[in-house]
This record gives structure tokens, sequence and C-alpha cells, in this order.
């Protein structure tokens, strides 16, 4: 019921649902717009006459050393393990969100895109795997598993109203599925040997997190702070410390503090029309900080960390991470069996496992087709869903020796721009074919 006298719209269960995605829709394809700026800014400083100063800076180490414990790094280092964990805690909530408050809380909705992301990991894997065969550079196959969440939304931008918001949501949700089944490849094949002394240290903390969350803390910096030492414990443990980020976003609550009647009941105190002595230490005083406190509350911890993390990751974290990890001085000779593997497996390997394995789904009757996706709209989609960029260059790093690393970064530009291409094309001309049937 709509209450005339309410200075605002009424809010609906609806709103929890819209304005989150909405908000995420708009600060990614903007990030990703970031993302290209600093891209084509580090290619242009890496292969300049700054080249040298340029590519030095991010080997930098900085850092401290207390007696035995060294917690030196390089600056690289930093931002690729140290920064992208919150790039990596903002995937683990933004998941968490869709299965708690969003559209894949309908399991065959969910379905769809979980078996594309799942045919966009192993196809393209198994084709890498192929072509080298056995070659150096081998164990780089999670290098192709990942669809670049921003570069698609910004794609996706592009066109507007004309692109169905069904088709959004499904490559939203496969990119996010597709993220968290990277960042456990990470976590299994690309860790070193483990310290069970730092593990339990690490369990330990994630321990008290759950505790001090059963005990009502509401405290953020709180939790950053064990959060902080889950990571130091993981980074010491021989497991990729990012997957610190996955495991405290899962963790994260979605119950919401303060309910709706109870807001309205601490906002009425202070709203009422008496005269009100705001200054000092008085009562009135005390239920307005009280009002601010429950405003704040009013959301749950996970939106709020959300709407907190989203602009700084999607405008600092990734374009800091471009600039580190995509200046790379190329050369002819960079063009190597590598560079072929990761192009093949991405431009074609993505979408054939990402259309195959959602036409099996369907099928098979465990998922189906949102209103207004087709299977045209589809197949053009899944065109872009060959951007790897920012999870191809994360694993790049982990995966390959220095003297390929090179060769893979140059097959993941190239794979990432004829796929942005051939997609873009795709869904213009699907869009433009099906607004002339209207």
């Amino acid at each position: 019921m709509i209450d005339s006298g309410s200075p605002g719209l009424p809010h609906e269960f609806a709103d929890r649902i819209t304005r989150p995605f909405t908000r995420f829709l708009r600060i990614e394809a903007a990030a990703g717009a970031s993302l290209l700026v600093a891209t084509i800014v580090a290619l242009i400083l890496a292969n300049t006459t700054w080249s040298e100063q340029f590519l030095a800076f991010w080997e930098m180490p900085i850092g401290m050393q207390l007696g035995a414990l060294d917690f030196t790094r390089s600056t690289g280092h930093w931002i690729n393990d140290a920064l992208m964990t919150f790039f990596f805690f903002l995937v683990s909530l933004e998941m968490k969100r869709e299965f708690a408050l969003g559209e894949l809380r309908d399991l065959r909705t969910a379905a769809l895109p979980f078996s594309a992301a799942l045919g966009g990991m192993i196809v393209p894997a198994l084709i890498y795997v192929t072509i080298l065969a056995g070659d150096v550079g081998t164990q780089g196959w999670g290098t192709v598993m990942a669809t670049d969440t921003a570069f698609v939304i910004g794609g996706l931008a592009l066109f507007g109203s004309r692109v169905p918001e069904s088709l959004r949501l499904f490559l939203i949700a496969l990119a996010i599925f597709d993220d968290i089944g990277a960042i456990l490849v990470v976590a299994i094949s690309y860790g070193n040997a483990l310290n069970f002394v730092a593990v339990s240290f690490a369990l330990i903390a994630m321990c008290l997190i759950a505790i001090a969350a059963r005990l009502g803390v509401r405290s953020i910096p709180i939790y950053f702070l064990f959060g902080g030492a889950v990571w130091l414990c993981l980074d010491f443990s021989g497991i990729h410390a990012t997957i610190a980020g996955v495991i405290l976003g899962l963790m994260t609550p979605t119950r919401i503090w303060v309910g709706g009647p109870r807001l309205r009941a601490i906002l009425g105190n202070i709203l009422n029309p008496r005269d009100h002595e705001w200054s000092g230490d008085t009562s009135d005083r005390r239920e307005l900080v009280e009002a601010g406190r429950a405003i704040s509350e009013s959301l749950s911890p996970l939106e709020r960390l959300e709407m907190m993390l989203h602009p700084w990751v999607g405008f600092v974290i990734m374009p800091l991470f471009a600039l580190a990890n995509a200046g790379v001085a190329f050369s002819a000779s960079d063009f190597q069996t590598v560079s072929i593997a990761i192009f093949f497996a991405l431009v074609f390997g993505k979408p054939i496992g990402v259309l195959l394995f959602s036409w099996l789904a369907v099928r098979l009757g465990l998922a189906t087709l949102g209103a207004g996706l087709n299977w045209p709209t589809l197949i053009a989609g899944a065109f872009l869903t060959g951007i790897g960029f920012t999870m191809s260059f994360f694993i790049a790093n982990l995966a390959y020796p220095s003297t390929v690393l090179a060769a893979a970064k140059l097959g993941i530009l190239l794979a990432s721009l004829t796929s942005a291409i051939m997609g873009l094309v795709a869904i213009h001309w699907v869009t433009r074919h099906n607004r002339g049937k209207v």
C-alpha cells in the first residue's frame, strides 16, 4: 500500500534485488572503460622509451622485516596478491547476494549460467592442452577459463536497452561462476607446499570471525582486522592468499539487523514535533546517533560492504592491476605456440563450451532460458565470454615461466580483443534483427 503522506516512494521487497543490480551495472560498465584506458596506457608505456623505468617500478620492493618474518614484496606482488583479494572478496559477495536475494535463488535459473560456465572452463582448457600437447606452457591451462566481467558489461552497455536484461543476468552470473572456478583452480593447482601451522592459524582466525558474528559484533573495521590476519596466514601457508577474499565473502551475513518497523519507530522518536537538543551530551543527541546507526544497519553487512567496495575495486584496484600486468614490451618473437593455444581456446573454445553445455542443460530439463532470452541472442553473447583479461593475466603470472610469459600475455590480449569485436558485431546484428521483427 502507498502512503500518500510519505515524502518518498514506497519500498518493496523487489527493490532489494533490482536496485543493487542496477547500481552494479552502472559501476561495472564505467569500470570497464577505466580498465580499457589503463590497459592502453600500460601498453604504450611498456613499448616506448619509458619501458625500462615503467617495468622496473612494478618490481620495486615494498614492506618490512620482523626477525625471521619477511613482509617484503614487489609492488606488483602487493597489487596481484593483496589488492586483488578485495576483487575476489567482491566477486564472492556478488555471488552470495545473487543466491540469497537475486535471480539465482531459483535453481533452474541458476543452472543455465552454471552449466555454461562449466562448459566455458572445460572446453577451452581441453583445446589449450591439445594444441600444446605437452609443450612448454601446458601448465597454464587455467589461463583460458574465466571471463572478464567489467569488459563484458561495458560492451553490453554500448547497446543500452536493445540488449535483453536476461542476457545481462546470464553473462554476469556466468562470469561470477567463472571467477569462482578460476580461484579454486588457483588455490588447488598454482599454490606451493602447504605450511600446516599457517593453515591452522588461518582456520583459527576464521573461527574468531564466525564467533564475533555470532556474538553480534557489528564493527566492520574489526572484521577487516581479522580478515587481514586470515590473508597473512594464507600468504605464509602455500595456499594463494587471494582465496581469503572468497572465503570471507561467503562468510559475510545477509541478515538485516534493523528491520523496517524498528527503523520507523526509531526515526519517529527524532522526527516528532517537540523541540530537540542536538548539541551536547543529551538524550536527543544519543537518539540521533542511534538513528544514524539504525539507518546504516537497515542494510545487511553484505550489501553495505558491496556498496562500499565496488567503486574502489572498479576504479582503483582493477586499473592498477591492468597497469601492472598489461604493460608488456612485445616483439615479433613473442608470438609463440602458447599465444596460439590461448587465442584459439578463448576465441573459439569459450563460446563453444558455453553454448554446448547450455544446450545440454536445457535439453536435459536442468535449466531454462530466461524471459526474453533466445538462442540467437545467447550465441551472440557467448562470443563475449572469450574476453579473459583480468583472471587470465592473474593466472598467467602464476603459471608461466618468464620465458613464455610475454607470449601468454600477447595471446590473452589478442584473444580478448578478437572476442570483443566478434561479440559486439554479433550482438549488434542480433539486436537489430530482433528490433526489425517488432
